[in-house]
């Protein structure tokens, strides 16, 4: 059976090294222009470096996004940002704009070339139209079914790689293009600065009734009839892979690193399961509900086996559910004292229980028994952001261990 790929997301340095040590095989990140998150940390070309380092050390591979819409003022400076992508080795550019696609092939011919979903690949004949232009791989659009998706890989050739989102935020407009920022912000979502107003409460109002506000929905809070839930696909790990989808890809460049290694190692496991022993898969509930301690929205399918419904939607929140803490992450382990260096993410108290969680294994439960500062001064609570603080750990853990607390 082929081997398929998780990607992750990786809005900075530090998701990046995360995504890798928590079970990634490539994760795609973005540049400071010409992607589609504007909002987020981002690479520097010093970042870049450093994170193709990390991720080339360890098998992994890196992909850039460059695949905002353009306008004519937003090709400026396109052409030498893809020699310095060449030059450093990045694996793979996504790009959605067939200008921007030239760019790229005739200033870097040898360079791997990804369609993204901004592109709106629902077909088999638009994939065979990019493959031939020399694409290596399509992002398929995520209102694509599992029947259509494996059409799409039947009509394709074997080498043109299929991937498809499987975990995370849905957009309301098809694949993600959306003017309603633009319109109600003048944050455009197709150069990375959407500002999420389908996440936002509307009411009804009659033209000739000023003042006068509806619920679209029943419900004196409002509704959020454009608020889509997230979308998640744990349980159906065997229908992905025999679809015919090589990368499976997670949503959130924006999100925590906290979210990034809880979701990448929940599907590690998943995928890891199915493949070594596909006929004697069982499904663990236990990495959904490891899932589901990260911040998210209630789950739903999308469109991987139906049209979508109004089952689909959320209408009294945009809230996420965020059931836990992620309170801090492991720098050094002594293994002689036992003792952890710790950055402290949220506020620790002694006497809390919390979760430990290291990278490739299973978390473990512990309280904490003592703390010290930076000054190896005892102390009860650490609540400054990102202060230093040292505890014992009752097991042996590495740097970037998470520790969290519900």
């Amino acid at each position: 059976m082929k081997k398929v790929e998780l990607l992750a997301p990786a809005g900075n340095l530090e998701k990046l090294k995360m995504a890798i040590l928590y079970g990634a095989d490539a994760v795609y990140i973005g540049g400071q222009r010409f992607g589609l998150r504007a909002s987020a940390d981002n690479f520097s070309l010093e970042d870049m470096r450093e994170g193709l380092e990390f991720a080339h050390e360890r098998n992994c591979k890196v992909y850039v996004t460059v695949n905002i819409i353009p306008h004519n003022q937003d090709l400026v400076g396109l052409p030498e940002y893809i020699k310095q992508l060449d030059e450093l080795g990045v694996d793979a550019v996504i790009v959605s704009d067939p200008g921007i696609f030239n760019i790229v092939r005739s200033t870097a011919p040898d360079m791997e070339i990804h369609i993204s979903t901004q592109a709106n690949n629902t077909n088999y004949m638009s994939a065979k139209f990019w493959y031939d232009l020399g694409a290596k791989r399509i992002v398929v659009a995520r209102e694509l079914s599992f029947d259509e998706i494996r059409e799409m890989a039947a009509m394709t050739p074997k080498d043109l790689d299929i991937e498809a989102f499987i975990h995370g935020a849905m957009c309301i407009s098809y694949s993600g293009r959306c003017l309603l920022s633009n319109y109600m912000t003048g944050r455009d979502s197709n150069k990375g600065a959407c500002s999420h107003p389908c996440r936002w409460k509307y009411q009804l109002v009659e033209e000739k009734r000023p003042g006068e506000y509806y619920p679209v929905y029943e419900d004196e809070r409002g509704t959020y009839i454009f608020n889509s839930k997230d979308l998640c696909m744990i349980e159906h790990i065997p229908e992905l892979v025999e679809s015919g989808i090589f990368s499976l890809k997670i949503e959130g460049r924006m999100k925590s690193s906290f979210y990034v290694a809880t979701v990448v190692s929940a599907y590690r496991k998943a995928i890891d399961a199915y493949m070594s022993d596909p006929e004697n898969y069982r499904y663990d509930p236990e990495w959904l509900a490891e899932l589901s301690k990260a911040s998210h929205r209630e789950y739903t399918t999308g469109f991987y086996f139906n049209k979508t419904t109004g089952e689909d939607q959320i209408y009294n929140t945009s809230s996420y559910i965020r059931d836990y803490d992620f309170v801090g992450m492991v720098l050094e382990y002594d293994r002689e004292t036992g003792i952890a260096k710790i950055e402290q993410r949220n506020r620790m108290i002694v006497g809390d229980e919390i979760e430990v969680v290291v990278p490739g294994k299973d978390y473990f439960v512990q309280i904490i028994e003592a703390m010290k500062n930076d000054e190896g001064e005892s102390i009860r609570t650490a609540p400054h952001a990102q202060m230093i603080v040292y505890m014992p750990v009752k097991q042996e853990v590495v740097p970037f261990t998470i520790l969290r607390r519900k």
